[in-house]
């Protein structure tokens, strides 16, 4: 827009500068205001979002569910990392010095008696060596077994976090419908405002109402205008939270469709159908992979008490040969092979505690999954029967509806023969705006509700 604005003003000051024709100036200004056009157009394009594309782009750009990606990769090299254990351990090594000759005191006195022996002064090795474990009391097992179980809770977590954001989309975007269809039920109404406000003002002209009235009219205009440019900020607010959730660009306007319309939530199933799929969803399952976990590091720590059992070899050239003395000035080679043992007896009364805390960890971690248990099964009850009552709710807003309209009709009536005060005709229309609003709101929160409900079960759809 910055850019049209100038563009506008450099044509006007040619317009102003030049001496042109009629036919000239005419056409000129019709470029600006083709200019005018397509930049409006321009900058009044909204890209309008469904739910289904909602979810689709959360899911595939959110920061969060990125984040679990990663946790999965993580855990993938963690198990690559513990296989890798049970591979040899090969070293290369060198070594170069000088020394000094032998000196040797044979005397009975303190350095007396000095003989000395000339060595070789340069000795050099090279040499290379490896170890492969055979036995190290199962610990290599168990540490790739606990990989493995950390995986699949890194694996369960990326699903939960997908459902969070995907739930957290849902809330959000129907959020945003019901503000979007109370802005509907406002600008309607202050249509039916500025009516009667016409009506009233026309009646104080010929004298049949008070000033009184007229401003009273005027205050209730006054008001739907104030709530429904609060509304709207609402919206917009939402907007970009909701842009923040879906990962899209901070500059893109968009809306979301109302077009497509609500599930209607006609039934429920039953609390016993819903709790067996509460009891298996992503929480409850990484609660059962955490006491795994904790079993396991149980029989990690048992390890101790065993010896480990290693296979190994080394191979070297040497110079010179002090295996003999005086020592040879010859290079030789040496190596070796065999099976080294090595069992630490301070773990038979060091390694109690730890297998004792190993236990209480265990129990602590069940102990949590009860205390998880009963959590979901709370929740659960608890939506399901919120969601009962929605439902229950639908009969009575729809005959709330009915029994205002039809009153707002009758208090109008009566109105314009000047039978009631303004003030009954300002409850009514009040009263019909509250059961508008009642009756969108009630099916929405059911909408909300049947997905929290899901949610707690862990049984989200992929689509909606």
């Amino acid at each position: 827009m910055k850019e049209l604005c100038i563009i506008i003003i450099y044509v006007l000051m040619f317009l102003k500068k030049s001496i042109i024709t009629v036919d000239c100036f005419l056409k000129k200004v019709m470029l600006v205001l083709i200019v005018l056009a397509v930049g409006t157009s321009q900058a009044q394009q909204v890209h309008s979002i469904t739910l289904n594309e909602a979810i689709k782009l959360a899911k595939e750009n959110n920061k969060n569910i990125l984040k679990s990606r990663l946790e999965i990769t993580l855990s993938e090299q963690n198990i690559k990392e513990n296989k890798e254990q049970r591979l040899p351990e090969i070293e290369l090594n060198g070594m170069y010095s000088r020394i000094t000759n032998i000196t040797e005191f044979r005397g009975s006195g303190f350095l007396k008696d000095k003989v000395v022996t000339k060595a070789i002064p340069e000795i050099y090795e090279v040499g290379t060596s490896f170890a492969m474990p055979i036995y190290a009391g199962n610990k290599i097992n168990n540490a790739i077994k606990i990989a493995n179980q950390e995986n699949q809770i890194s694996q369960i977590k990326k699903e939960k976090t997908e459902n969070d954001i995907q739930l957290a989309v849902v809330d959000t975007y129907l959020a945003i419908y019901k503000m979007m269809e109370l802005q509907k039920i406002f600008e309607e109404n202050i249509k039916e405002e500025k009516s009667r406000l016409k009506e009233v003002q026309s009646l104080q002209k010929h004298g049949t109402v008070t000033k009184n009235e007229v401003i009273r009219a005027e205050l209730q205009l006054s008001d739907r205008e104030l709530n429904a440019l609060t509304n709207s900020k609402n919206i917009k607010i939402a907007l970009h939270d909701f842009k923040t959730l879906v990962q899209l660009p901070e500059n893109e306007e968009i809306t979301i469709d109302t077009t497509q319309n609500l599930d209607e939530m006609n039934g429920i199933d039953s609390y016993d159908s819903y709790l067996n799929k509460a009891f298996k969803n992503e929480e409850m399952r990484i609660a059962d992979q955490e006491v795994d976990i904790r079993k396991t590091e149980l029989n990690l720590v048992k390890g101790n008490y065993y010896p480990s059992i290693n296979f190994f070899g080394n191979y070297g050239f040497n110079y010179p040969n002090y295996k003999f003395f005086p020592p040879n000035p010859y290079l030789y080679t040496l190596g070796q092979i065999g099976v080294s043992a090595k069992f630490d007896i301070s773990g038979l009364y060091k390694n109690k505690t730890k297998v004792q805390m190993a236990n209480t960890r265990i129990q602590w971690q069940e102990n949590q999954t009860a205390i998880l248990k009963d959590k979901v099964q709370d929740e659960l009850f608890k939506n399901h029967t919120q969601y009962e009552e929605i439902l229950e709710k639908f009969v009575v807003v729809d005959k709330a509806l009915e029994l205002a309209d039809e009153n707002y009709r009758i208090v109008k009536l009566k109105y314009l023969n000047q039978l009631v005060l303004i003030t009954e005709m300002v409850d009514a229309d009040n009263a019909l705006l509250q059961a508008k609003y009642n009756k969108i709101s009630t099916r929405i929160d059911a909408v909300m509700k049947h997905y929290e409900l899901l949610h707690t079960a862990g049984a989200m759809p992929n689509e909606i």
